[in-house]
């Protein structure tokens, strides 16, 4: 079964309109786990926009990327919700699909110049990995690229980041859904 069929979409939920696009049955298969780690691990081992370190945006970002992490070779760091990190942080407010958020990174968790692959599992609207891609610019690195697991290209998200001068890459898509 291909990745897009093993996501469960759940209506009206956080709020009603919302098509939620929710990746926990697609993880608890082993093998679809397995086939979204092998997809990515594939297209990144040799990268076309080399990279050094993942990031991973809280909390499915960090499922994906620290598994990814592993299988590359890369570090891993966590891009978090407020107050998790104990450290000193550079912080963020982003717009969501449904409302507005912040979100920290260690001001020291890479080298200035380092170049960065982002994580996360779902691209809507495009503000959580903008947001994210600016705290890595905030911290002087540079994003090689971002990878979704899911992209909805109808919501716009896609062609903001690109528009942004981002390169993405999806394993799957709800088109029009």
């Amino acid at each position: 079964m291909p990745i897009k069929g093993m996501i469960r979409t759940i209506v009206d939920y956080p709020k009603k309109g919302i098509m939620f696009r929710d990746i926990t049955t697609l993880l608890k298969d082993p093998l679809g786990f397995k086939l979204v780690i092998d997809s990515f691990t594939e297209k990144y081992k040799n990268a076309e926009r080399p990279f050094d370190i993942i990031v991973g945006i809280e909390a499915r970002g960090f499922i994906i990327g620290g598994a990814l992490s592993y299988t590359l070779g890369k570090g891993f760091i966590p891009i978090r919700k407020p107050g998790k990190l104990p450290s000193e942080t550079v912080c963020q407010e982003y717009t969501l699909e449904y409302g507005v958020d912040t979100m920290e990174i260690h001001i020291d968790a890479f080298d200035k110049g380092a170049r960065v692959l982002i994580v996360d599992y779902l691209l809507a609207t495009g503000g959580t990995a903008a947001a994210a891609a600016a705290l890595v610019e905030k911290l002087g690195g540079i994003v090689a690229e971002m990878a979704f697991i899911v992209n909805l290209p109808d919501i716009g998200g896609e062609k903001k980041l690109n528009d942004l001068g981002y390169a993405t890459h999806s394993l799957t898509e709800f088109e029009g859904e």
